[in-house]
Order: structure tokens, then sequence, then C-alpha cells
């Protein structure tokens, strides 16, 4: 990633670091061709011998710090990473019976809960989060909240029910995104907001998840998708197991038409990592910045290097 600064003029100083290595360079070999090997002085039996690659180090760290100081100097800015100051995010889960599938241990309600839960403690605590159920018919159980305590209950109280209906279930997010209360220092604003679906596919009930994500990608809201499970998941149905293996065309088409992203868990370790990069991504926005202290730093870090390189050339250590 190339640097951008503020004030590039004083780039020009860096033309002294060429100068400088060259200066040396020259000296070493005029030293080069002035030493007589067979002439020694009785002072340099007596002075200790200096190894070359000290000075070399020590020479080496003072171009490296003034070439970072000169950097510093310029004012650099770059890309960093920076806690969103309020944002809404809904979380929307699939509660199908499909969920009770244990290829996931216990099952995959219940390792969803869980995961469901630490998501929330990742978030910054202004954000504004809403909760989503969704298997035949979608419902807003938690309007958009900063009381964590309240989305919390609420998803320990879960249940499945039959069918499965992502696109209802993003319309509904949509519904909620829509309750989000205003800043009350710039009411006219719009927060940004994203949506955090996790299912494990196959839409089976009106409306198509397709033109629910073409939807809240016109209204810039990207959906975060979760597919959840394994190819070899099951539930007993009367006696008999019915096949739910996860579908993760219908999820990543989701995050596609949203601009957002998809991810897949086959396991509630994997799950709990997935919302912590989602947790990232979302909380989180980049930002040009200055970033002068950090090649201040790296100047401060070569001239310890290059006075340590120093004393050691004049110094007898034990």
């Amino acid at each position: 990633m190339w640097l951008e600064f503020m004030r590039p003029e004083r780039l020009w100083w860096l033309l002294m670091i060429p100068l400088l290595v060259g200066l040396y360079l020259f000296l070493l070999w005029r030293r080069r061709r002035k030493t007589r090997p067979h002439a020694i002085t009785n002072l340099e039996r007596v002075l200790p011998k200096q190894q070359a690659w000290k000075r070399h180090v020590a020479v080496g760290a003072a171009v490296i710090a003034l070439a970072a100081l000169n950097v510093a100097f310029a004012q650099p800015k770059g890309e960093v990473e920076v806690p969103r100051e309020r944002a809404t995010i809904v979380v929307t889960i699939d509660v199908s019976r499909s969920m009770l599938a244990e290829d996931v241990a216990p099952n995959r309600l219940a390792a969803e809960k869980s995961a469901a839960q630490s998501f929330l403690q990742m978030l910054p605590t202004g954000f504004n989060v809403a909760l989503v159920s969704f298997s035949g018919y979608a419902t807003i159980l938690v309007p958009p909240t900063t009381d964590r305590g309240v989305v919390a209950a609420a998803i320990d109280g879960l249940q499945v029910a039959p069918s499965t209906a992502i696109g209802e279930g993003i319309y509904s997010s949509l519904d909620a995104m829509d309750q989000a209360p205003p800043d009350p220092n710039d009411p006219d604003s719009t927060a940004p907001g994203a949506i955090v679906l996790l299912s494990d596919g196959y839409t089976n009930v009106p409306r198509p998840s397709g033109p629910a994500a073409v939807e809240a990608g016109k209204r810039h809201i990207p959906i975060y998708t979760i597919a959840y499970g394994t190819p070899n998941g099951y539930v007993e149905n009367d006696g008999r197991r019915e096949p739910v293996p996860v579908d993760t065309a219908e999820l990543a088409n989701i995050a596609r038409l949203s601009g957002g992203k998809a991810f897949t868990a086959a396991s509630s370790s994997e799950l709990k990592e997935v919302y912590s990069s989602v947790a990232r991504q979302v909380g989180y926005m980049k930002v040009d910045q200055e970033v002068t202290e950090q090649y201040a730093g790296y100047a401060v870090l070569f001239s310890i290097l290059a006075a340590f390189a120093v004393i050691s050339l004049g110094a007898r250590w034990p």
C-alpha cells in the first residue's frame, strides 16, 4: 500500500540518504587503499580491534533512522481501522425445524444461541442491536436497542417452527432497521447499518430471498450471511431421517446482491470465529489518518540500535 503525505515537499530531504551511503562507501574504499597490512604500529597493537560488521550496523541503523524521521517529517497518512461511533446491527436468526439437526453439537439452534450471545459482547457499546427470527414467517423480537440484556434474553427464548422464509427475514430486518432511534446530535443523518443473517439456507416459503437482498443493497445495508451446518445434517420426522444439508449457494448470493460478505461455519467453534470476524467488519471502519507517530517510533528504534553499535565499537566487553 502506497503512503500519502500531508507535506510531500519535505520528502526531498530523502535525497540525502543515497549521498550519505555513497560517502560511507567512498570512505571505506579510501581506507582500504591506505591500509598497509605489513605495517602494524605499537598503538594498533594496544587498541582493541574494531569489527567491521559493527561499523556497518551502526551506519546502516543511523541511515534508516534518518530516513524514517524524514518520512515522519512529511506527515504520512495511511488507512487505519477505527471504531464506528454509531450503527444499527440486526441479528437475523433462522429458527426453522432444520436447526434441530445435531450435526453441530448439541444441535444447530443451541450452538447458534451461544455464539449469538458472544457476538453481542463483541459489538461496541454504542451500537443499537435488533433481533429478528424467521421460520415460515418473520418476527421482530427486539427493535433496535442498546440494552444487550433484552436482546440476550430474547435469544435464549428462541423456539423452532416449520418452514424457512429467508426473504421474509430480510424484509423484516429492513423494517427493524427503520425503527432505529435517530442521532440526538444529528437527527436528519442516516446511521450505518448491517444485517447479520444466520441460516442453513433453502427458502421454501415466498417471498424469495434474492429481491429482498437487492432491496437491502439499494438501501446500502449489507447482509453478512453465515451458512451454518454441514452437508450431512438431518432431522427426525415421524421416525424417518429427513436430510437438511446447508445451502451455501443461496446465502452467498444474498451477500453478493446486498454488498455484504458470505461466511460458512460447520461447528460451534467456527461459528464463534465467524461472528468475531463479522463484529470487526461491522464495528470498525477504515479511514485515512495521520501515522506520523508510527514512523517517528521507527526512527527512535533504529537510533537506539545505532547507538548500541557505536558504543560496542569502543567498549571492551567482559
